[in-house]
């Protein structure tokens, strides 16, 4: 990757593995034993992994951004879907046992004639 320093982000990038930092415009091997490149390497405003329009603090951002609408959004449908068992199970119940009244009231006006 230090061969495309001084050239530009977009030759660095084509390498997956390499970071481009602005700071001062060097193509550096990614840190790969670390997940975020340390500050003593490139700050995170100014390293660029990827794509050189976006840097790397905001790709976080909008990683945990996404990942956050996803699970707030398996949440809300496996609630509704509790609720919408609960709902069905409870009608069949209330109207089995109106079923059950109503045989139990004929049985005792037969019983009566």
């Amino acid at each position: 990757c230090s061969e495309f320093s001084q050239r530009s982000c977009e030759e660095c990038l084509k390498n997956v593995s390499c970071l481009w930092c602005y700071t001062n415009n060097t193509c550096i091997d990614y840190p790969v034993r670390s997940i975020l490149p340390p500050s003593s390497l490139c700050s995170l405003s100014n390293a660029r992994w990827g794509v050189c329009w976006i840097n790397f603090e905001a790709l976080i951002i909008a990683i945990a951004v996404v990942a956050g609408l996803i699970l707030v959004s398996i949440a809300v449908c496996c609630c509704y879907c509790c609720y919408c068992r609960r709902r069905s199970r409870s009608r069949p119940d209330e109207e089995e046992e109106r079923l059950a009244r109503k045989r139990e009231e004929r049985r005792l006006q037969s019983l009566q004639r």
